[in-house]
């Protein structure tokens, strides 16, 4: 029976893809297999030695100790494209949000309640002109980021009669294939700054990614630009944005990431996260973690990892050895020779590596012993050892 540790509230429609005869779940469960998690902090978090991975149902991971999991090998998932409609949907929202001044209209109508009736409407034509904002149609829009949601906004805004533009340097094959035709391509992120009246940022958040918005790249930006983040907060440096804001460079942010410095900010529209909160995205996200856990708890198969390479191999056999290790020269050759020492032979074989680590598969005709695994685990450089039947 696998242990599923819960630390937030998962969608019950994704966790009911676990087969309740092979696992059990929930927010009590002492030395877990696995841990479903959304937002939970887990840095400080201890592990103990039966868990094997992580499934975050969701894209980001920067709650999770993803160099420490990699040290004690543990596996760790996320779901990307889980939630990519509802973010897309509120990323329009937010472009709509930052050129037509439909908060502050809003909360200017609140304020004519106790106005008589008859002057409502009066009160409200003599008012509307303070609200006034522009269109996006024919407007230019720069797409940063071009990953499941990025790919899904600049469609969306095509279709709105925006003219997009997108931007990555890591375009993968299936979003280039999904990505409008119609959609110009960016040579730079200086080519988004110096051309596009709306700037969307749809990237992880990295070393070489934080403060990406910042005094430098908003000089080069057209003035009166709007910015649009709902993918982490620290992609914008929020002492430079505020500055902006104030000189007019900056004509609106809209942002899914509340910090204190930026609440209350003219310009500034602070949504409280609620990018991937739809009862849709989080049983998708769901759905999607379970997956990920079983054929990685049952098979051994890795898919959507991001501390560990991707790996898939169909089982051939009932017998399988799961290696994760470090990528340096004769690790293959020193776990296929101890197959090889104890006369078992190996049926099927998989290898693949993600920089300094790696992860091996063994399929073989007869039933793993302890000295076998024993004897893996013993050779330098290997981090972990599973068997799965």
């Amino acid at each position: 029976m696998y242990k599923i540790l819960t630390l937030n509230k998962i969608s019950p429609s994704g966790l009911d893809h676990f087969d309740r005869k092979s696992y059990t779940y929930g927010t009590e469960m002492e030395n877990p297999d696995a841990i479903i998690v959304r937002s939970a902090i887990m840095h400080d978090m201890e592990f103990g030695e039966k868990t094997v991975a992580i499934a975050r149902a969701g894209t980001g991971v920067n709650n999770i100790p993803v160099d420490r999991c990699t040290e004690k090998g543990i596996c760790v998932f996320n779901t990307p494209g889980g939630n990519a409609n509802a973010v897309k949907e509120l990323v329009i929202c937010g472009l709509l949000l930052a050129s037509r001044k439909i908060i502050p209209g809003i909360e200017f109508a609140k304020t004519l309640k106790d106005t008589p009736e008859a002057n409502v409407a009066k009160q409200a034509e003599k008012g509307k002109s303070a609200f006034t904002g522009p269109e996006i149609k024919n407007k230019k829009l720069g797409v940063i980021g071009l990953g499941a949601i990025g790919v899904l906004v600049a469609n969306a805004a095509k279709g709105l009669g925006m003219e997009v533009y997108g931007y990555d340097p890591y375009l993968s094959v299936d979003a280039a294939w999904n990505v409008s035709s119609t959609i110009f391509h960016a040579k730079s992120m200086k080519d988004i700054f110096a051309t596009c009246d709306y700037i969307s940022v749809h990237v992880p958040l990295t070393n070489e990614t934080r403060d990406l918005i910042c005094e430098s790249s908003i000089a080069g930006m057209k003035d009166g630009v709007r910015i649009l983040n709902f993918s982490r907060g620290e992609l914008v440096n929020t002492t430079d944005i505020i500055e902006a804001l104030g000189t007019g460079k900056v004509a609106a942010y809209v942002t899914d990431f509340i910090s204190e410095d930026i609440l209350g900010v003219p310009g500034v529209i602070a949504i409280p996260h609620l990018g991937a909160s739809t009862p849709e995205s989080e049983e998708n996200c769901a759905r999607m973690a379970v997956f990920e856990l079983v054929d990685y708890l049952e098979n051994g198969n890795i898919n959507n990892s991001v501390n560990m390479p991707n790996a898939n191999m169909q089982r051939t056999v009932a017998h399988r050895v799961c290696v994760y290790h470090k990528n340096i020269p004769s690790m293959i050759s020193q776990i296929t020779g101890t197959f090889t020492s104890a006369n078992v032979n190996i049926n099927d074989m998989l290898n693949r590596s993600r920089g300094d680590i790696a992860y091996t598969m063994v399929d073989v005709d007869e039933e793993v012993t302890p000295d076998i695994v024993n004897t893996i685990r013993n050779i330098d450089g290997i981090v972990r050892v599973r068997v799965v039947k």
